[in-house]
């Protein structure tokens, strides 16, 4: 079984979107997304520094634009998709991108949303001073002991030996004073602590445009960040979608779920290598494919081919509004 996964903030890098313009058809999408999310997704992606990038308000637009043209560059006909993928699954922002990539909502649907939950997420890190920090390896009960200590969340859950804490800038400063034993500490290039309680207002105006975006049930399994479980209502994934904005990631459930349900390969859409990183790692026996370049396309197919198992799931039934 094949499941294609979009990765979170923090994976894109200064240019990684240069070789995939040189591609006619990519490009004219990407312009495309960018006029919808009023962002300059070719810009940012090929000639803004790390710091620019950085920015949320700019980082998400470009993630999930990105993700979307290269999965349909995988797919130029999404039929073929819904004919191969089990499932799909994406690390925070990158869900918003599994839920237009399997028709949950539409791709422009998508790059509003996400145009809004950036302006959000950045007003919202804008009201203190927070962040994150990789806790990686240490003794699990430890680490979440200490960051319940500095009353610090556990903003991801990325599987064994890999947790994202979120805080004020103050609390883990705190937390690098005096780290959980045998733990390395990485601080991450994002702007506040996301999926917390510092979001919360971002929350709000998310769920107000919910109210207007009509949805369709996904065409394929698609696992919630919340609890790694398959939704299968169009309105529920915006729901979650919503919500998960102050709520924990909980991928380390999201890979327990793939392992369940037997998947063999797992895809990660670019910018990738993170996802599949942290797979290798936690899902022993299942093989991983990073689409990093055009390049590496016909690679990809085969690999797809070579996984393909659709998913039973197929309706395509307007659900409305709510």
């Amino acid at each position: 079984m094949l499941v294609i996964v979009a990765p979170g903030q923090g994976a894109q890098k200064p240019g990684f979107l240069a070789p995939w313009l040189e591609e006619p058809a990519f490009a004219a999408r990407i312009d495309w997304l960018s006029t919808v999310a009023g962002v300059d997704l070719a810009h940012y992606g090929t000639e803004a520094d790390a710091e620019t990038i950085r920015d949320t308000a700019i980082a998400q637009p470009l993630l999930v634009g990105t993700g979307l043209v290269a999965a349909l560059a995988l797919f130029p006909h999404p039929a073929d998709a819904f004919g191969a993928v089990g499932a799909a699954a994406g690390h925070s922002v990158g869900e918003i991108t599994a839920a237009a990539g399997l028709g949950a909502i539409t791709a422009e649907q998508a790059m509003v949303f996400v145009r809004e939950r950036g302006n959000a997420m950045a007003a919202a890190s804008a009201h203190r001073p927070t962040s994150m920090t990789a806790v990686l390896g240490g003794d699990r009960d430890e680490v979440l002991t200490r960051l319940a200590e500095l009353d610090i969340t556990a903003a991801n859950d990325n599987g064994p030996g890999q947790v994202v804490a979120a805080g004020t800038v103050e609390q883990l400063e705190q937390l690098a004073d005096n780290p959980p034993a045998k733990a390395r500490l990485i601080p991450l290039s994002v702007a506040g602590a996301f999926h917390t309680e510092h979001m919360a207002p971002a929350v709000d105006r998310l769920a107000k445009l919910a109210v207007s975006i009509t949805t369709h049930d996904p065409r394929a399994r698609l696992l919630s960040n919340r609890d790694g479980t398959v939704v299968h209502e169009g309105r529920e994934v915006l729901q979650r979608l919503v919500s998960q904005v102050s709520t924990p990631v909980r991928w380390d459930l999201c890979m327990q779920t793939m392992v369940d349900l037997g998947v063999t390969g797992l895809l990660e859409v670019p910018p990738s290598g993170t996802l599949t990183g942290i797979a290798k790692r936690a899902m022993k026996g299942v093989e991983t494919f990073a689409l990093k370049t055009p390049d590496d396309l016909d690679d990809a197919r085969a690999f797809v081919g070579k996984h393909a198992d659709a998913s039973p799931i197929d309706s395509t039934e307007p659900k409305g509004t709510a």
